[in-house]
């Protein structure tokens, strides 16, 4: 009889084989030998399954069998499936086997492997301590992965084990502190941009900043189809590794995604210049100290025509990077940014001058405190439109809108909703949002701060003074009467005169 995982099964004992690692190493750390092994065992299981298949279509032709298996989306070779290591999990090597595991299967998929996994060491003795301690926790950790069976006929749904593959970023996420802001999205916030930008079929999507590729995942799966091509780039190795893993998970095999720094060195490259996308999306660092100032002057690309962003604050450095590789005319953006990026002058006031004089910024949208994991302020969302049909600019307030979760605050459905329907029908709402004309926004001398629109001041009810005296009077007429009847009783009782 053949038994059903579920995802809450799956993520339960995954979740619990973090248990080996617990205490010893960071979260930041152990995720990439938790998502390693995730992907490993998925790999092992997807290959034993497809072999089953060729053994029984081709009546046991080895032959036939391994020719194959030899075109299938990834060649596992031998000696480096999951159940060969599990076998071996006694052995005083087993950090080393892995790691052996991993470069050949590195090897035979170099198109779509190559890289991915040389930054997560399973022999490291600084990361996973000395040769006893080390081995006892790999072992630990083939145990507890051996419990499942990632067969895809045996998973309750294509999209199961990516979706468990996001639950365990996210829950990394919420226990790595700073660091998590560097490669995670919160799902509410990446569903928000996703249902803004409303994605087309045929679009090409990007990232420049995609860290672990939720964000990029979320908006492509809004189209509803498979019609689409995806792309990233991402500057830390270890996450850009987890952001490939991520794509092969959802059956994205053909998203490119690149290492490397968007703004300094950026490789979706087209003709000797950015390549061109219909949706670029980002949560990129918040005001990044050294961002490339000293090479912005003279880029190549031209990105920063409209001004150089300031040497310690990073933002409209991604901001042009983004709006220059829009498709002209149809181009959409969809940025996550600190509040400073609204009101700041100097070179950030001229530039963000010029994309309103160049009829680029569509709506400012701004976000509760606490809903980014790193830091507790608040954040704007900015929509950029190649295709607008006014110079007005919608400014959205949904700061006040949220579930106060402990420790970590989230939108909600309805606060989702809101915002979308808000900038969908692009009309004022009182206390919520203002649609404002060009001359409002130069007569704020082109800043953005969101409470210099949306007024969400509530007055105090007006008092009717007359109707107060009334009821003033009344009371003490009330008031005399009682203290009489109270006196009266004491007479009674003796004790008055």
């Amino acid at each position: 009889m053949k038994v059903v995982m579920s995802k809450e099964q799956i993520e339960n004992i995954v979740w619990r084989a973090c248990d080996t690692f617990r205490g010893a190493i960071d979260p930041s750390e152990y995720k990439n030998y938790i998502l390693t092994m995730l992907f490993l065992k998925y790999l092992s299981d997807l290959a034993k399954e497809t072999r089953e298949h060729y053994a029984q279509k081709y009546h046991g032709d080895l032959t036939r069998v391994e020719r194959a298996m030899s075109r299938e989306r990834f060649v596992l070779p031998p000696k480096c499936d999951f159940d060969y290591l599990y076998s071996r999990r006694d052995t005083a090597n087993i950090g080393e086997l892995i790691n052996t595991a991993l470069e050949k299967i590195e090897d035979e998929n170099k198109a779509k492997l190559e890289n991915v996994f040389r930054n997560v060491d399973f022999n490291s003795e600084p990361a996973l301590g000395q040769s006893k301690d080390r081995n006892r926790r790999l072992k630990l950790l083939l145990e507890d992965f051996n419990q499942l069976d990632l067969k895809p006929s045996h998973l309750e749904g294509r999209d199961v084990i990516g979706d468990v593959y996001e639950y365990l970023i996210g829950r990394f996420a919420a226990g790595a502190g700073k660091k998590a802001g560097e490669f995670y999205t919160p799902p509410e916030v990446s569903t928000l941009l996703a249902r803004l930008l409303d994605a087309r079929p045929g679009n090409k999507i990007c990232d420049p900043a995609c860290g672990s590729g939720s964000l990029l995942i979320k908006v492509a799966r809004q189209i509803g189809s498979d019609n689409f091509s995806l792309f990233g780039q991402e500057s830390n190795g270890s996450t850009w590794a987890l952001c490939k893993m991520n794509m092969f998970l959802h059956g994205m095999d053909s998203a490119r995604i690149e290492w490397c720094d968007t703004i300094n060195n950026p490789r979706l490259i087209e003709d000797s210049g950015l390549m061109k996308f219909d949706i670029v999306v980002a949560n990129p660092p918040f005001s990044l100290d050294k961002w490339g100032v000293d090479t912005a002057q003279n880029d190549r690309f031209d990105r920063f025509h409209r001004g150089i962003p300031p040497r310690g604050r990073g933002d409209y450095g991604f901001i042009s990077h983004m709006v220059e590789a829009t498709v002209e005319k149809t181009g959409k953006v969809a940025v996550i940014v600190p509040h400073g990026v609204l009101f700041r002058g100097a070179s950030e006031g001229k530039i963000r001058q010029k994309l309103v004089e160049e009829n680029l910024l569509e709506a400012v949208i701004g976000l509760p405190q606490n809903l980014f994991y790193g830091t507790a302020i608040p954040a704007a969302v900015l929509l950029f439109s190649r295709a607008k049909t006014t110079t007005d600019v919608l400014f959205v307030d949904a700061s006040k809108e949220f579930e106060d979760a402990t420790g970590q605050n989230r939108l909600r459905e309805a606060d989702i909703n809101h915002i979308v329907e808000a900038v969908k029908t692009f009309k004022s709402e009182l206390l919520y949002s203002f649609r404002a004309s060009r001359k409002d926004i130069v007569r704020n001398d082109f800043n953005l701060n969101i409470p210099r629109y949306v007024d969400t001041y509530i007055p105090a009810p007006t008092e009717d003074i007359a109707a107060i005296s009334v009821e003033i009077e009344r009371l003490e007429v009330e008031l005399d009467s009682t203290r009489k009847k109270v006196q009266r009783h004491l007479v009674e009782l003796g004790y008055g005169k």
